[in-house]
């Protein structure tokens, strides 16, 4: 009578194991789809916050857990808080504005010469400020630009989406991404440019010359010049000086191992503060512009991945990766890559970018198969329009300029433009690294 009655109490709890891990899964698909479609144009954070509230009401992670997960983003929460208030006080106080007649006049007419311009200064702004800094700050600047030279702004606006994911693994602070996905294990500054470097700079070109081509037929004619270049305002200057001090902040603290958080909130938090004193405002008419929707999305999305990896679904995927990569370190590295890059369009490179931290510190891999799925990680998300945080922080900031890009606008460029870049990145960092 004994033995049965274990057999039955072990398969009981297998059934219930298993009900439960399929409720996790459920719920966190559910989540997913919720963000990437957005029913009822309801805001993406509420679907991650109530999905991560469906676990706890079902007991499938609980509150000390949940917190503890939630509080893995404090990092990425100071970060964002920071990039936020720069990016409305530069908008605030006319920088942006500045920056489009400033670039409408180096462009001398040209379409082609303005696409070109935005480019580049999208690189720089990836490669010093982050990625996110891109799809806030840069975002309106280019749309002020595009109606100042009465060109057509989608284009121009697609560079900011698309340089925000293909430069942001030329340094550890152009995507807080990089930061979750090596932990405590994040490679020097001197290390990290000899392992990315090239790859990185073959991302960048490949993605333009993809993208000029997709979008060459808006790129006709002339657009306007010889604009009378306003001056600027001692609050711009300030909000100015505020992005360069924050720049300046995130690459010494880059070089000295520090987390980005504190440093990119403090000199958010300053140069709020000088900004206030000096033009007299309140508060509150910066801080009732701010996407404040994005701090609840990223925590959600941290509940999640804790829950669905407490699942144990990980386990044998880093079981098969350790195996792999041993047997041939070349083959998997690609493989993996790619499959990342895929994969992380389902759901988002941020918080997942922890669930391929945790997998390349359980299978205890190589760092050159660790730097192939950060590649995937970074690159990946360029084809579609929920892959990154920066992408959705992107599409937030369309809609307060009264655009919108819908899910196959984007993927129709993101299957011409992401493909050939991560190959192209994959291939020469195996080539350079792994032989």
């Amino acid at each position: 009578m004994g033995a049965p009655r274990g057999s039955a109490v072990r398969a009981a709890t297998l059934t219930l194991v298993t009900a439960g891990h399929i409720a996790t899964w459920s719920i966190a698909a559910a989540a997913v789809m919720g963000v990437i479609v957005r029913p009822w144009r309801l805001s993406e954070a509420l679907w991650a916050v109530l999905a991560a509230l469906a676990l706890l009401a079902c007991s499938l992670i609980s509150f000390p857990e949940a917190l503890q997960a939630a509080a893995k983003g404090t990092d990425v929460y100071l970060f964002l808080i920071g990039m936020m208030l720069l990016a409305e006080l530069a908008r605030h106080e006319g920088l942006f504005d500045w920056l489009a007649v400033f670039a409408v006049r180096q462009s001398k007419g040209s379409p082609s010469r303005l696409f070109a311009l935005i480019y580049v200064v999208g690189t720089f702004v990836t490669v010093i400020l982050s990625n996110d800094a891109t799809a806030v700050v840069l975002t309106p600047a280019v749309y002020a630009a595009a109606r100042q030279a009465k060109a057509k702004p989608l284009p121009y606006l697609f560079i900011c989406a698309f340089i925000a994911n293909a430069a942001s693994f030329v340094l550890p602070i152009s995507n807080p991404a990089n930061l979750v996905v090596y932990g405590a294990h994040m490679p020097s500054l001197a290390t990290w440019l000899d392992q990315f470097g090239l790859a990185s700079m073959l991302s960048i070109a490949v993605t333009f010359i993809a993208l000029r081509r997709m979008l060459r037929a808006d790129l006709k004619g002339e657009i306007a010049r010889d604009m009378p270049l306003p001056p600027l305002s001692s609050g711009g200057r300030v909000a100015a000086g505020g992005i360069a001090l924050t720049a300046v902040l995130l690459l010494i603290a880059s070089g000295l191992d520090w987390q980005l958080g504190l440093p990119t909130f403090l000199a958010g938090l300053l140069t709020t503060s000088a900004i206030l004193i000096l033009s007299r405002l309140s508060p509150w008419v910066i801080a009732k512009d701010i996407s404040w929707s994005m701090l609840p999305l990223v925590a959600g999305l941290f509940v999640l991945v804790q829950a669905v990896e407490d699942t144990g679904i990980l386990q044998p995927l880093t079981r098969f990766l350790s195996a792999s990569a041993q047997a041939n370190p070349d083959s998997t590295a690609l493989l993996a890559g790619s499959v990342v890059a895929l994969f992380f369009n389902l759901i988002n490179n941020l918080p997942l970018g922890l669930i391929a931290g945790s997998v390349a510190t359980g299978a205890q891999l190589s760092p050159h198969l660790t730097g192939a799925l950060l590649i995937g990680v970074d690159l990946g998300p360029n084809l579609s329009v929920t892959g990154s945080l920066a992408t959705i922080l992107w599409l937030v900031a369309l809609r307060r300029e009264g655009k919108d890009v819908s899910t196959w606008q984007f993927l129709k460029l993101g299957c011409v433009v992401m493909p050939p870049a991560l190959i192209a990145s994959l291939i020469t960092f195996i080539r350079f690294k792994l032989t």
